[in-house]
């Protein structure tokens, strides 16, 4: 994914997902067309890798360049 296609998601639920998800953060999304027909969303988490979580504990969030420079570490 390159990073002018990045997609962020906001974080509203994590049940079963606690030392993954923070409910209320902003998590950059990966896109993952199999995951996505299964109702699963591709995430980058607290640990820095990318894992399949319920698409439904996320909201889709449109960031101004800045914030997404911010959340990708660019410049």
């Amino acid at each position: 994914m390159s990073e002018s296609a990045a997609t962020f998601v906001l974080c509203v639920e994590n049940t079963g997902y606690s030392a993954s998800l923070e409910p209320r953060k902003v998590y950059q999304a990966v896109d993952d067309v199999e995951a996505s027909q299964q109702g699963l969303l591709r995430v980058v988490d607290e640990s820095g890798d990318d894992y399949l979580f319920p698409a439904s504990y996320f909201v889709p969030v449109t960031l101004p360049k800045a914030a997404e420079q911010v959340l990708l570490g660019v410049g």
